[in-house]
């Protein structure tokens, strides 16, 4: 394809993008395909001969296509949002054009330099203390790829730091504390450096009143892994479970930590929630101040809700040399002037790769289209649309919220009559299974499941810049008669409680 030929490409490839949007509410949330069902569409290898370009693209539109779920769609409420908006996808279309690996300054500056301004410029947005800005060269942000790696990287060099500071430590005694409710990258970090990991149970407190970890829970299983030899050397604190939600008390763990344990490292997994920092109101509910004070790390994922196009998890650190110290691998080839002298930042050294994607440049014309107060009105939006939602399930007498709703994520479940008897847990459990199962088989709306404290959930998370209150009114819809007709079918729904719903 020569320039010209990429021009036509292109003019039609953004029409046909402008289309598929346009077409978007009318599509199943979805997609409405079997298992395998590409390979009887595609050959079992790839042409001798290069094929015509609008052939290529026509392919995509009649067989790719509809075997994409569209996590956008303005009915899509399943896990969390993944970011698209038009400045994103316009983002990666111009960095994908200039393609560089951007591993050193040298590499590309202007890489390296707005990555530098664009966290900053977030870190100010959303209130972070200038510790963790890049221009005091003490501490930083980065952007790496998803809130998994920002926690391995984190991991990583926290385990350095604490081998460093008690020599002669062995590994297998180490210890990564996650909670019951943590994502499941904790454990998979343990795996892949070969390091135990210990979840600290908050079941309880999460059903309770959704409050995740207390500094008390995490006292008392320190006193009691020292007692055993171990060495619990980082803690992953949640703002904002992937399952309900729940909030880890960052400002009490922090401090416990620094008057009893200063030797672990704290780790804020903000991926889902973080973005509510924007808006002063959900600062303190959303632990900023223990962030601020106590947090070494903290990572926030653009890409779900935060209006950029994935992939864009931020991760910022208090002291930076703690990275390089954990990643810092420079071969002669590697080495330039600028960064001998000191005087760049070299941003392969602040995480697990050595090659890197210009993400900075989508995330920059994000936040200068929106601004600050778009940013902020994009967040207020989805909070005020779940809030109409949980108005919904508090005043039907056949649902039930299982936790407290959080920002824009509501947990909740179908109850039989009478309404709160749950003396049979897993007969209740079969009729949510039941009701979730009658939901998934519709391709106009999308949940996920979740289990807490052995109780099956249903969640049902905003955040696709798409939704419109219609889109609430018409899930409230389905849902309700979905939970109605399960419990009909199951002789558990009385005219009473027909007639009140």
């Amino acid at each position: 394809m020569d320039i010209e030929q990429f021009r036509k490409a292109g003019y039609d490839a953004i029409d046909r993008i402008c289309a598929y949007h346009y077409s978007l509410r009318e599509k199943p949330v979805v997609a409405q395909v079997k298992p395998g069902y590409l390979r009887d569409l595609i050959p079992n290898s790839a042409p001798q001969k290069g094929h015509e370009w609008a052939s290529i693209i026509d392919d995509y539109q009649r067989d790719i296509l509809p075997g994409l779920t569209h996590w956008h769609h303005p009915s899509f409420f399943a896990y969390f949002p993944t970011a698209n908006t038009f400045e994103g996808v316009l983002g990666d279309l111009l960095s994908s054009s200039t393609s560089n690996p951007g591993f050193n300054w040298f590499a590309s500056p202007a890489c390296t330099e707005l990555e530098a301004v664009v966290m900053d410029w977030a870190a100010k947005m959303f209130g972070l203390h200038r510790a963790f800005w890049n221009v005091n060269e003490v501490g930083g942000g980065v952007i790496q790829t998803t809130a998994s790696d920002s926690a391995l990287t984190a991991i990583v060099a926290a385990r350095t730091r604490y081998i460093s500071d008690h020599s002669g430590t062995a590994l297998e005694s180490l210890v990564i504390y996650v909670t019951t409710q943590t994502h499941s990258f904790g454990k998979k970090a343990g795996m892949i450096l070969g390091l135990r990991v210990r979840a600290l149970d908050v079941d309880a407190t999460v059903t309770t009143d959704n409050t995740g970890l207390t500094g008390e829970v995490l006292r008392a299983a320190v006193k009691e892994d020292h007692a055993r030899g171990l060495h619990p050397f980082v803690l992953i604190a949640t703002v904002g479970t992937t399952s309900t939600g729940a909030i880890d008390q960052v400002g009490e763990i922090g401090a416990i930590i620094e008057e009893s344990f200063p030797s672990i490292w704290l780790h804020v997994d903000a991926a889902w929630a973080g973005v509510t920092l924007a808006c002063p109101e959900y600062r303190e509910f959303a632990q900023l101040p223990g962030i601020n004070e106590h947090a070494d790390s903290v990572c926030i994922n653009f890409h779900k809700w935060g209006l950029t196009n994935f992939d864009a998890s931020s991760l910022w650190v208090r002291e930076r040399r703690r990275l390089i110290d954990a990643l810092d691998v420079t071969p002669e080839y590697l080495r330039t002037k600028e960064g001998d002298a000191g005087n760049v930042t070299d941003y392969r050294n602040w995480h697990l790769s050595l090659g890197r994607r210009f993400r900075s440049l989508k995330l920059w014309f994000v936040l200068r289209s929106f601004g600050v107060e778009g940013f902020q009105a994009n967040i207020r939006k989805c909070i005020s649309l779940n809030n109409s939602f949980v108005e919904r399930v508090r005043a039907c007498p056949i649902f039930e919220l299982v936790t407290p709703p959080a920002f824009a994520l509501t947990v909740f479940r179908l109850l039989p009559e009478p309404a709160g008897n749950t003396d049979e847990l897993e007969s209740v459990n079969s009729l949510n299974r039941a009701f979730y199962s009658d939901l998934q088989s519709r391709p106009d709306l999308a949940l996920t499941q979740t289990s807490l404290g052995g109780v099956f959930c249903v969640r049902f998370a905003v955040g696709s810049t798409r939704t419109e209150q219609r889109d609430i009114d018409n899930a409230w819809k389905i849902i309700k008669e979905a939970g109605e007709n399960v419990l009909l079918k199951m002789g558990l729904l009385s005219l009473n409680r027909m007639q009140y719903t």
